[in-house]
């Protein structure tokens, strides 16, 4: 099979590369081809690709390209993780909304509704080309940001498409490490919305466990998601890390006000990172790469589309389209919930009733993601100011107005209707 990687230019692509070296038997990969629109970046990353390949003795063929139409054409899957403006778009995402008091966040808020506009009209531009010159049963699998509302986009297009995150499979294997198992006797009651999900079930090998870890190791869960640990005692379940974005929204600004923003950490993190790349000799993912994020990606990916092709039935973490897995959502909402991955996709196991807590938030941030959308296809400052009106962390209709005419002037270069 011909994998092709959409962004494959990222720093975070060994990492993927080393979970396709390391389960060759799970991938049948026999080329991969990086794509991206850098072209000084692309030679960097992928001589380590093809040299962290040829270390685990795969025998793929390992090459890159400026040109999608190239990269795409007769691939059998094509996993997109880019970045539409880079590190410097995603530095003033985390930016411009602190001056109205919210949050600034890549994914949440204001700065996530920004990303979703630069990066939907792309992305779709590029699933068609994927449709016209791909296999005609090949899969896009979509790691971009934000998720949720790019998977959707793509579902509504029409297209082979299933959204990936790694919060799940961080959590299962943190269990598993914990517990002493292996990560495939853990299971999880995992439902929610991309980066904004609740883990109220614990399995391993059939027996729930949450309850012990809630009384055993509450306070390391705490720390990991940085909230309370009396805040996960009174929930009863555990909230993943970007829900602090709107269980303690004040603090959060107050914090990022006064801290170096993470894009900035990032862009210090990739220059050494593509350093480390220029060397001849290296031929396996650095340490640091750990710190840049993504962990557990590379067995996600390359889990959910070793299901896809081989049609195994077996179940993962996956962001789906509803089709009332949750009632109270539309059908063509795009939910994060254990599925069963087939040859046909990922079809969403049933999701036990969600609890009025979790429900109002889910519901609010879907209709959010559903002007998000809108906006994102069809441009207009008021279809904008709409999503920041609708969005929970904003609402006020003078600071949705204010952080409109923000979103705009910082993204005129990218908003073809601007």
């Amino acid at each position: 099979m011909k994998l092709t990687v959409v962004g494959g230019g990222s720093t975070y692509t060994p990492e993927l590369v080393d979970g396709i070296a390391r389960l060759r038997d799970r991938l049948p990969v026999t080329e991969l081809v990086l794509v991206d629109p850098d072209a000084g970046r692309l030679p960097l990353v992928g001589g380590v690709a093809q040299r962290i390949m040829a270390a685990y003795g795969h025998p793929a063929t390992v090459r890159w390209t400026t040109d999608l139409d190239d990269g795409v054409t007769g691939a059998g899957a094509v996993l997109l993780q880019l970045r539409v403006g880079g590190q410097a778009a995603r530095n003033r995402d985390e930016t411009w909304p602190l001056e109205c008091g919210c949050v600034g966040q890549e994914t949440t808020g204001a700065g996530g509704l920004a990303k979703a506009l630069r990066t939907v009209p792309v992305v779709l531009d590029i699933a068609e080309r994927v449709r016209q010159l791909a296999a005609p049963d090949a899969w896009i699998v979509d790691f971009t940001n934000p998720v949720g509302i790019v998977t959707r986009a793509l579902l509504q297009a029409g297209h082979r498409a299933v959204g990936l995150c790694n919060v799940a499979i961080g959590f299962q294997r943190r269990f598993a490490t914990a517990a002493g198992v292996a990560p495939e006797s853990v299971a999880l009651d995992h439902f929610g919305l991309n980066h904004l999900t609740w883990i109220r079930g614990v399995t391993i090998d059939g027996e729930e466990v949450l309850p012990q870890i809630l009384a055993e190791r509450a306070q390391e869960v705490a720390d990991d998601i940085e909230l309370p640990v009396e805040l996960v005692h009174r929930l009863g379940m555990i909230p993943s890390y970007y829900l602090r974005y709107y269980y303690a929204h004040d603090a959060v600004v107050e914090e990022l006000r006064h801290k170096e923003t993470r894009a900035s950490a990032v862009a210090t993190m990739e220059r050494q990172l593509l350093e480390m790349y220029a060397d001849p000799t290296l031929d396996h993912k650095p340490e640091l790469l750990a710190k840049r994020g993504g962990a557990f990606y590379s067995e996600a990916a390359v889990n959910l589309l070793a299901s896809l092709v081989a049609g195994t039935g077996d179940v993962q973490v996956a962001n789906v389209r509803n089709n009332g897995t949750m009632p109270f959502l539309a059908d063509d909402a795009v939910i994060e919930v254990p599925a069963v991955i087939g040859a046909d996709g990922a079809v969403p196991l049933p999701v036990a009733p969600v609890p009025a807590v979790q429900r109002g938030l889910i519901a609010h941030v879907t209709a959010y993601e559903e002007l998000a959308l809108t906006a994102a296809v069809h441009g207009g400052r008021d279809r904008v100011f709409e999503a920041m009106l609708a969005h929970p962390l904003i609402g006020q209709y003078d600071r949705a107005d204010r952080l409109t005419d923000l979103l705009l002037s910082e993204n005129k270069d990218f908003l073809a209707w601007t």
